[in-house]
């Protein structure tokens, strides 16, 4: 059964079908055992390093999932301190703020309000993955008694309240310049709708010149009016239809645990994420001369050209935060953004955050001083497909199928997935990357125009299996 839900960035299934109490107790363990030992492998003696911090967003189950988590995390003598209820985010700054060796946040992102999970980082905050430590995890939880024989807790739990030095951090990100700015943001009845009031104040009122009209910020039934994923363009219904009405200059959708935020302009328009990562470098780098910016590999070549004449150092990166976030501390990179809605920071431990987005987004229109779509549109210069899926049970062949075919006139590479890149030829590029949990092949295609954008499509889609929307 623990095997079925650990995937490949974090921990999660349905309760209490997949997940329950005594799993939880389990991974509690696990998590124990392997942070601490990876403390001690490395020789960290502080009295810190004994410390995990544990948090929990407003899933019904959380709590008690929470509290057997700590149980085994304690049963390992590993002590625990329990920042309560807080946005993932929080927990990669109190594992830094605090010194601690690693956290886990009880979470289970955007999925429905029947799932719940685990998000685990190492110490500075840095994920852990099926690649880099979950596995271990599984082994460890996998060889504990979940019956009555269980260790008995010999660590300790306390309780700790940082939301003041959180809302400190989150607020150097912010400067309006003098400038007001109307802003509605559609918390998905996830933790934004705690941490915004928190950081920002009741309808913004603690940052001069903001103004935030509030939708879905009730969290309190660990429901939610939409689906808490802000990639998906109907659960942002609401909130352009809001932006309309309210005549604001920015709207913004926060995911269940608000790691991840999607915009809209003024005009109600989606903002991909690539796009307004490009329009974020550009201030990063008039800043920082020089910086590099890590981008999702699926994102516009717009972003990797504009960074270059801005003096930036465009590093493209593999798909995930575990990827993101370790080219950024490797190329000592400033910012970064990827298409999911996750954005990084060099001076948020390398870590993403969906309220610092929010900060820097703000920010940038005051400083600015334009319209949001009069920033992208410059970035939006050629046609993207956006991401498409294709059911295919024989992925590998046919990804070499598709390297076969362009082998000759194309540019290709295999950082994640297939890159075939015929951009200066042709006009055209894609990267078509296996789904980590389903037969699926995921295709992301961007042309100079509209017409080869469609040609190359009706010619790549065949090859890769039967087109489905997901």
């Amino acid at each position: 059964m623990l095997g079925r839900v650990f995937k490949a960035y974090d921990i999660r299934g349905i309760y209490p079908d997949l997940l329950d109490e005594a799993m939880a107790w389990q991974i509690g363990y696990g998590v124990g055992k392997y942070l601490l030992e990876e403390a001690a492998a490395k020789g960290e003696t502080s009295p810190t390093m004994r410390n995990l911090v544990v948090g929990r967003d407003m899933r019904t189950s959380s709590p008690s999932l929470q509290d057997e988590l700590v149980k085994g995390i304690n049963s390992y003598d590993a002590d625990v301190i329990d920042v309560g209820l807080v946005d993932t985010p929080f927990i990669y700054f109190a594992i830094n703020y605090l010194g601690c060796a690693g956290g886990v946040q009880v979470t289970a992102s955007h999925n429905p309000p029947q799932y719940n999970g685990f998000k685990v980082s190492r110490a500075l905050a840095t994920p852990v993955g099926e690649a880099n430590g979950l596995a271990d995890i599984r082994k460890h939880a996998a060889m504990t008694d979940k019956g009555a024989k269980r260790p008995q807790p010999t660590g300790r739990r306390e309780h700790r309240d940082l939301w003041d030095a959180y809302t400190q951090h989150v607020r150097s990100f912010i400067n309006m310049h003098g400038k007001k700015l109307k802003v509605v943001i559609d918390a998905s009845n996830g933790m934004a709708g705690t941490a915004v009031p928190k950081i920002f104040g009741s309808k913004g009122a603690a940052i001069d010149g903001l103004e935030i009209i509030e939708l879905n910020f009730d969290n309190s039934k660990g429901e939610f009016v939409h689906e808490p994923n802000p990639l998906v363009a109907s659960n942002l219904v609401q909130l352009q239809e809001a932006v309309k009405e309210h005549k604001a200059d920015l709207g913004v959708c926060f995911d269940g645990d608000a790691d991840r935020c999607v915009i809209v302009d003024e005009q109600a328009n989606i903002v991909g994420c690539d796009l307004l990562t490009a329009v974020l470098a550009k201030r990063f780098l008039a800043k920082h001369p020089g910086a590099a910016i890590v981008y999702d590999l699926r994102s516009t070549r717009a972003l990797s050209e504009d960074v270059e004449q801005a003096g930036g150092k465009p590093v493209r990166s593999r798909v995930g935060h575990v990827f993101m976030k370790s080219e950024l501390a490797e190329q000592r990179g400033i910012f970064g953004g990827e298409l999911s809605g996750h954005f990084y920071f060099r001076d948020n431990f390398n870590a993403d955050s969906g309220v610092i987005a929010l900060a820097t987004v703000l920010s940038t229109l005051a400083e600015e001083d334009k319209p949001m779509s009069h920033l992208v549109a410059p970035v939006a210069r050629y046609t993207q497909s956006g991401e498409i899926n294709f059911e295919n049970e024989e992925a590998d062949e046919a990804l070499e199928e598709l390297t076969e075919r362009f082998a000759e006139e194309a540019e290709i590479d295999t950082l994640d997935g297939v890159t075939i890149d015929c951009f200066r030829s042709h006009g055209w590029w894609c990267n078509v990357r296996k789904s980590n949990t389903e037969p699926l092949l995921r295709l992301n295609l961007e042309a100079r125009t509209p017409e080869t954008a469609q040609a190359m499509l009706a010619e790549i889609a065949p090859m890769l299996g039967l087109r489905v929307d997901h």
